[in-house]
């Protein structure tokens, strides 16, 4: 059953892309595709190599250029003087993919709503705005939905631009799908609400659309040729952000191959081939391409690898301003550190970050130095009971599915496989009914969370223990002990509240980086106790 799966996720989507050509629309605009190999595609060949060597014998080859380019009889003409324009919408690839760009924009509406915050008493973190004092997420830190609100979802939020973005229309445009300022509003720069941060940076876009794949230079340097950069202004780009997510982040639109576009993923794999998270016996099976001169690259693989082409976006990685932890110097978007995939785990990433040289923010009680992770699903994922028995993660949350035309397709919904167990899970389990596996499911999950809620209290005993051990003038040296078991204990719970499986897809490092994460903030407490009860005895000889 699994091989059969295997192969049958092999047959992916196309999309639309161009590997040479910076201009570009998101109208999608229908075309027929030429039925004939006299279309115009060897003069395009003739400066596009690259290109050729993808479409060529593909399941797109017989598609003519200008299916996904405007304006090409220009551009023939007088290629310097007249750039085509290449069209970036999921529209047109729905227009042969139906099922897939229909199942992408359904509304989960067998999920509890939206907008769930974690830092609730019913949430993942119910103590986050203490243990993350005073970091922009306090003010708002929600559950995901699905890949077609991956932008109106970071910009509608209370943390981003302090509110300035709003869904047209109110609460009942919430389950609203489509282009973003067609669901948002902008409210102008004067309309900071209460309680809202203001955060948001051009790094973290390229994760929730597929619009600047052309604009956007390797790693986000700047360029002549780039329109945006890691330092460009977060609203230009956000305005500019008109799709979520595309079909052109995991297929390429030349030649249908499986490949990732996100670049800090494409420069954390080729620094390791043999030893990054992805690789099977010494080998990754990606090759990487680049293109304009290296303006961009991509990663191509010859068989579907859906770990690498959701580890674009599902991955721990730093994509924000802080400070280096040797000096407290100040760490901005000019420093490639602002786009970064460690790609390592839990229990590996408190000293990633030190040698990295790196921390978020400080903790406002203790002054700790420490990590804000990000949805950290692959390097979770890599080494579980389920990766090590070849299973990926397209087989989980994007099952086969039976579409309205009677044919089999791979849901693009990305559903949570409790929601859906007979589809996700008994292929594999045929044996186990769908009741046992969501309770084997929701059995894991309630585990691991139990384990979150005890490193969270040990946490928040050891950010009071140092307040009171501040009042009553324990010495620096010992509160800098203290410290450094703070920002361990953190990094071992914190990765916890940003992993989205509550530690299903490898219980067995959740419990591991759990309970030392109980253990370090023990052990900060007890340093604490010790030094005050020292300095009580010393008072009473007084």
């Amino acid at each position: 059953m699994l091989k059969k799966n295997l192969a049958l996720a092999a047959a992916i989507i196309g999309a639309i892309s161009v590997l040479s050509i910076p201009a570009m629309t998101t109208a999608a605009k229908a075309k027929p595709a030429a039925k004939t190999a006299n279309d115009g595609r060897a003069q395009c060949y003739e400066c596009h190599d690259e290109v050729k060597a993808l479409k060529e014998g593909s399941k797109h080859a017989k598609l003519s250029c200008n299916t996904c380019h405007d304006n090409m009889a220009a551009h023939m003409k007088d290629p310097e003087q007249n750039k085509p324009v290449t069209i970036i919408d999921q529209a047109l690839c729905g227009k042969c993919h139906k099922n897939q760009y229909d199942s992408f924009y359904a509304v989960h509406y067998d999920t509890a709503g939206a907008r769930k915050e974690k830092g609730t008493p019913t949430g993942r973190s119910p103590m986050q705005d203490k243990l993350l004092a005073p970091y922009g997420f306090t003010f708002e830190h929600h559950e995901p939905r699905g890949h077609a609100y991956m932008v109106v979802d970071q910009f509608a939020n209370d943390r981003y631009q302090g509110g300035r973005y709003q869904f047209k229309g109110g609460w009942k445009n919430y389950d609203k799908v489509g282009k973003t300022w067609d669901v948002l509003e902008d409210r102008g720069a004067d309309k900071k609400l209460p309680e809202t941060a203001m955060a948001g940076n051009p790094t973290c876009i390229q994760c929730k659309t597929s619009d600047h794949v052309l604009n956007w230079k390797f790693l986000g340097d700047k360029d002549p040729k780039a329109k945006f950069d890691r330092t460009s202004n977060v609203n230009d780009v956000a305005k500019a952000t008109n799709n979520p997510l595309g079909c052109i982040h995991c297929h390429d639109p030349h030649g249908t191959q499986p490949r990732v576009v996100r670049d800090a993923l494409i420069q954390a794999i080729d620094k390791d081939r043999a030893g990054n998270i992805f690789s099977k016996n010494g080998k990754t099976d990606m090759k990487t391409i680049s293109f304009r001169d290296g303006f961009r690259k991509i990663g191509v693989m010859e068989k579907t690898d859906s770990r690498m082409m959701c580890a674009q976006c599902h991955v721990e990685y730093n994509c924000g301003p802080g400070a280096q932890q040797s000096d407290g110097k100040k760490v901005s978007f000019d420093d490639l550190r602002t786009n970064h995939f460690p790609l390592k785990n839990s229990l590996q990433l408190f000293q990633h970050y030190i040698n990295l040289d790196f921390y978020d923010f400080k903790h406002a009680v203790t002054g700790a130095r420490l990590i804000k992770f990000q949805h950290p699903e692959a390097e979770t994922y890599a080494g579980s009971v389920h990766d090590k028995a070849g299973v990926q993660c397209h087989q989980c949350h994007m099952p086969k599915l039976k579409g309205k035309d009677g044919k089999m397709f791979s849901t693009h919904g990305v559903v949570k496989p409790v929601n859906m167990v007979k589809e996700s899970c008994i292929g594999c389990h045929p044996n186990d009914s769908v009741e046992k596996k969501k309770y084997q499911i929701e059995t894991i999950r309630n585990y691991t969370k139990g384990k979150m809620r005890k490193a969270e209290y040990w946490l928040g005993n050891l950010i009071d223990t140092y307040a009171a051990a501040q009042r009553v003038g324990v010495v620096e040296s010992v509160l800098s002990q203290a410290r450094g078991k703070h920002e361990e204990a953190h990094a071992l719970w914190e990765y916890w509240t940003a992993e989205n499986s509550d530690g299903f897809h490898n219980p067995d490092q959740a419990r591991e980086s759990l309970t030392r994460s109980i253990a370090a903030s023990k052990a900060g407490v007890k340093i604490l106790n010790d030094a005050m009860a020292v300095a009580k005895k010393d008072e009473v000889k007084k």
